[in-house]
């Protein structure tokens, strides 16, 4: 239960063999590759002993995946969009899966037959669709005019010309009175809108400068009329072309409607293309000749026996050379990525290590020593054993019926575990929902609730400062085994071993006055506290030239109790969190208890589940912050730094499948 030992792992091989090794790699998802130009290998001596080396990397593999990827997923879009049932279309059901297996059923020939007749599916569809927005503007106009009974483009006679157009309905009244005064002008009404009245107008030649004026003075718009039949003819044509838009539209969709069946198999090369990319990216990294290739990258120890037995199987052991090498101290101060390896247990809460920051290769994880407290404090903030046992039976019915990503399986499996300290919390303050639990049982006397959230306030409070003060203490304990172990033992003294003196001896002086009244208890916790106190004075003294400086920095340091305080009033949030959320639930419940039978039972049960769904959202959000907080602000500080780069295999992006090896998937 620590930061997993890296070694650095060199293969070298026949460049015939370097898809077979990259995919084997890509599938056990256990070797980061390590850019060889950049090893501890000079480049000099690759230039001088390997004249032939490739140093571009042809990417025409890279960009024809790229263009396939992005061709699928466009297909996959217009199938969703346009070949759905009347029922809602389900997502594929993810599945668990090798590399291997998903390659071996991969088809590039076929679903790019797929992606050339969706590509011409869609352009079909998208002209159709095109051509009818045209075609219903065109009907929409045309059905304004379609009681226009002559052709506007024709002639009437040779002395007259026909206009036809609109103006605005406010316009009318003026604009018909204007044409009155105009006896040779022939007005006729077509069609009224709520804001618009069309017209057809005929007039002389002669007077076309006049009607010009007029048509200028109301803001009537001309409209030009392209055809050569009739408004009425004109529009039941267009109808007929936008019905056979429409029939043809439902054949495009019901040619994509086939490739419904087919999504599965798209699903699955996107997830293979993906593949191919992230394998492309990574031969950049590699060193190329005509004839072999040689390929460096960081392994876990514990994976190595697994990698070289599966790569024995691809590849005989003759025409394959494999190294490993320690990392160096430039290596782990610069490159080393950090895995941290726990037990079932521990593992899912090396999340919360992550949102902080990974650990360096060569210091302490700090997950499995974190984890108990977050589980007692989170248990402690929620409290309540409805909510623990929701907590339990949705995450356990979801990992039992549904195969989740990784990084979701792992967020069930941490409320899962956090589920029991929730219950057990739920017993000691004795909550069901906010309700108390009985205070006897068939005749028997029920020792519940351990501890009262209305009467027991201030024992709980001092349980929160408690519990405080031993993970403020493990904190300071391990920083001191850790300077230790690196030879700086004055600092271990000055930063840790003499501030836990410092605080036992407070806490013995003060439990001396406040309970056990004993003067010589208080004395040893005092003598204690000060020949701690000159500890954290006098290191630095002794560590500094300048006695003046030294002096000064250990009255300074000497100064951070008041941060021990502020530490410690912080665990009180354990309380605050833990009566609030109980509290919260038993106003509700006392809520509904005041109303009417008859609204109790209908109204009230789900006014109930609403309350109660909302206080647990709140309760488990609130717990997992604080709790979060606590960690990393009162815990991690005392001991912990950070600042690893998490280890970044070769694998698969996994957006629709888990990629698992060969032994995973077995079991």
């Amino acid at each position: 239960m620590a930061v997993n030992k890296m070694e650095k792992m060199t293969i070298i091989s026949a460049a015939d063999k370097e898809e077979v090794i990259l995919q084997t790699i890509q599938g056990l998802q256990a070797l980061e590759m390590k850019d060889f130009t950049h090893s501890n290998v000079k480049q000099h001596y690759l230039e001088e002993h390997f004249p032939t080396i490739h140093m571009e990397v042809d990417e025409t593999k890279k960009k024809r995946y790229q263009a396939m990827l992005t061709n699928i997923q466009d297909s996959l879009m217009l199938i969703e969009r346009f070949a759905g049932n009347t029922k809602k279309s389900k997502p594929i059901k993810r599945q668990v899966r090798t590399l291997e297996s998903i390659e071996q059923s991969f088809d590039e020939e076929k679903i790019n037959s797929y992606l050339v007749e969706l590509a011409s599916l869609k352009k079909e569809l998208l002209e159709t669709e095109n051509k009818r927005k045209e075609l219903l503007v065109e009907e929409n106009i045309l059905g304004r005019w379609q009681y226009l009974d002559v052709i506007p483009k024709r002639k009437l006679t040779e002395s007259t010309e026909m206009l036809i157009g609109s103006i605005n309905a406010a316009n009318q009244f003026d604009f018909k009175s204007e044409i009155a005064k105009h006896e040779s002008v022939y007005l006729e009404e077509i069609y009224q809108s709520p804001h618009h009245v069309y017209y057809s107008l005929i007039y002389l030649k002669e007077d076309q400068m006049t009607l010009q004026e007029i048509v200028n003075q109301f803001s009537f718009t001309i409209m030009k009329y392209q055809y050569d039949v009739l408004p009425k003819k004109a529009y039941q044509t267009i109808k007929l072309e936008l019905a056979g838009l429409v029939d043809k539209e439902k054949e495009i969709k019901k040619a994509l409607a086939v490739y419904r069946e087919r999504k599965e198999e798209l699903y699955m090369a996107e997830e293979m293309t993906y593949a191919f990319i992230h394998r492309e990216n990574a031969k950049k990294h590699l060193v190329n000749t005509d004839y072999f290739f040689i390929l460096q990258g960081w392994l876990p120890s514990d994976e190595k026996n697994m990698l070289l037995t599966t790569l024995n199987e691809s590849i005989p052991k003759d025409e394959l050379y494999v190294h490993f090498d320690q990392p160096t101290d430039v290596e782990i101060a610069t490159d080393i990525p950090v895995k941290l390896k726990n037990n079932s247990v521990v593992a899912p809460f090396e999340m919360l290590t992550e949102m902080y920051s990974l650990p360096k290769y060569t210091e302490i994880d700090p997950t499995p020593i974190m984890t108990p407290f977050y589980m007692v404090f989170f248990g402690m903030m929620v409290a309540d054993i409805g909510y623990g046992l929701l907590m339990f039976l949705a995450t356990l019915i979801v990992s039992k019926t549904t195969i989740l990503p990784k990084g979701m399986k792992r967020f069930s499996d941490f409320f899962f575990i956090l589920s029991f300290p929730t219950i057990i919390w739920g017993f000691i303050y004795s909550s069901f929902f906010g309700a108390s639990l009985p205070k006897t049982f068939l005749g028997i006397n029920l020792p519940f609730p351990i501890l009262s959230t209305t009467e027991d306030v201030n024992a709980i409070l001092i349980l929160s400062v408690v519990f405080g003060f031993i993970q403020i203490m493990v904190g300071l304990m391990v920083n001191g085994i850790e300077l230790t172990k690196r030879k700086r033992y004055l600092e271990s003294v000055s930063e840790s071993f003499a501030w836990q003196g410092l605080l036992i001896g407070i806490l013995i002086a003060v439990l001396s006055k406040l309970i056990l009244n004993s003067d010589g208890l208080f004395m040893t916790g005092v003598i204690v506290a000060v020949i701690s106190a000159l500890s954290i004075v006098i290191v630095p003294i002794i560590q500094t030239k300048s006695k003046v400086k030294g002096l000064a920095k250990g009255l300074y340091g000497l100064y951070g109790l008041t941060s021990y305080i502020g530490d410690l009033v912080s665990y009180t949030r354990l309380m605050a969190l833990g009566i609030s959320g109980g509290s919260i639930a038993a106003a509700f419940n006392m809520l509904v208890a005041f109303m009417p039978p008859i609204a109790r039972f209908t109204v009230g049960i789900l006014l109930l589940v609403v309350l109660h769904a909302l206080n647990i959202f709140l309760s488990l959000l609130g717990a997992y912050v604080h709790g979060a907080r606590l960690q990393y602000v009162e815990f991690f500080g005392k001991f912990y730094s950070g600042g690893g780069r998490a280890f970044n295999p070769l694998k698969t992006e996994e957006k629709y499948m888990n990629i698992e090896k060969k032994q995973n998937l077995k079991q």
